[in-house]
């Protein structure tokens, strides 16, 4: 009986591992989705565009390429402190100020670019 309990627990703590690892290709994957929205925004939307004013669109792009590096830092700062609160045996540490920072950022951008296109 022992042994089952101790091979269930294994079970479970592999698979929140593989959880973890998923989480944070997820977050990679988010900040390489946001680095291409990065490119279009401000290379390719300037070059294709007949007006000849550039710099909102640049100024997105480089916003969005500062929030794709925010991404990858903070999913891979937030695997970290996952693993460590399992070997640990510890809880995790609540939402922090940076969560709510992507959250609002994220946000304000997706209403610059709704204000770039209707301007």
């Amino acid at each position: 009986m022992t042994s089952k309990v101790a091979e269930e627990k294994r079970d479970a703590t592999r698979r929140t591992w593989l959880a973890v690892e998923r989480t944070e290709l997820a977050w990679w994957r988010t900040g390489l989705t946001t680095l291409a929205v990065a490119i279009g925004i401000g290379r390719v939307v300037p070059e294709l565009a007949d007006d000849s004013l550039a710099w909102p669109y640049e100024a997105l792009g480089v916003a969005f390429a500062v929030y794709a590096f925010a991404l990858f830092i903070y999913g891979s700062r937030r695997a970290i402190a996952v693993e460590r609160a399992l070997r640990e045996g510890t809880d995790l540490p609540p939402p922090s100020l940076a969560d709510r920072a992507l959250l609002v950022t994220g946000a304000a951008l997706c209403l610059a670019v709704a204000v770039v296109i209707v301007i």
